[in-house]
């Protein structure tokens, strides 16, 4: 066991086979399962489920762990995290954003509340999509902010963009305040997305 769990992808893999396994039992526990728009839809909610995980986790890393305590890092310390550390995780954090708005828009469309979510159709008497909307939208703004804004000035704030040290300041000041728009806006998010489940 510990040959699989010394190695990430070994532990992935197992984690894929495993999870297999249970969806095999499960589903044919149940009778079994075909092919259709419902067994798509499934699998496109699991997968939106797990990059949605990996999103906002990263997002709440950054604002609970890493942020807060960079100033207790000795500044001869702190290129390991810029340098290594900070850009794999915003690697996984920004394509995670990606995927979770792609997946979301996938699954509104498989199961047929596209246009009410993105319309945001309050008066067409379906709560249930009107909260997945507000979702979808407070989501599309935050993944608008890791790309267009966060990212950018990370690259700068990180030293992947060549530009003064004030620049650096600068921008590493601005990615912080939008991480913190988002982490502001997460919490509303994930409530309308929660709450949609138990809506009409």
């Amino acid at each position: 066991m510990s040959k699989i769990l010394s190695s990430l992808s070994k532990t992935i893999y197992a984690s894929f086979s495993l999870t297999i396994v249970l969806f095999l039992l499960l589903f044919f526990l149940n009778g079994g399962f075909a092919f259709d728009r419902l067994f798509w839809s499934w699998l496109c909610r699991f997968l939106h489920v797990i990059v949605a995980i990996m999103w906002i986790g990263l997002l709440w890393y950054f604002n609970f762990v890493q942020i807060p305590n960079m100033k207790k890092i000795p500044d001869d310390q702190k290129p390991a995290i810029g340098k290594v550390i900070a850009p794999a995780a915003l690697f996984y954090f920004r394509w995670a954003a990606f995927f979770t708005i792609l997946s979301g828009l996938i699954l509104a469309l498989l199961n047929g509340y596209f246009y009410d979510v993105i319309t945001l159709s309050i008066n067409n008497g379906v709560p249930k999509h009107t909260a997945i909307g507000i979702g979808m939208w407070l989501g599309v703004i935050m993944a608008s902010n890791v790309w267009f804004v966060i990212w950018p000035n990370q690259k700068r704030a990180l030293g992947i963009v060549e530009c003064d040290n004030e620049t650096k300041l600068k921008s590493a000041n601005i990615a912080m305040l939008f991480s913190r728009t988002n982490t502001l806006l997460s919490l509303p998010m994930l409530l309308s997305m929660v709450a949609a489940q138990n809506l009409y």
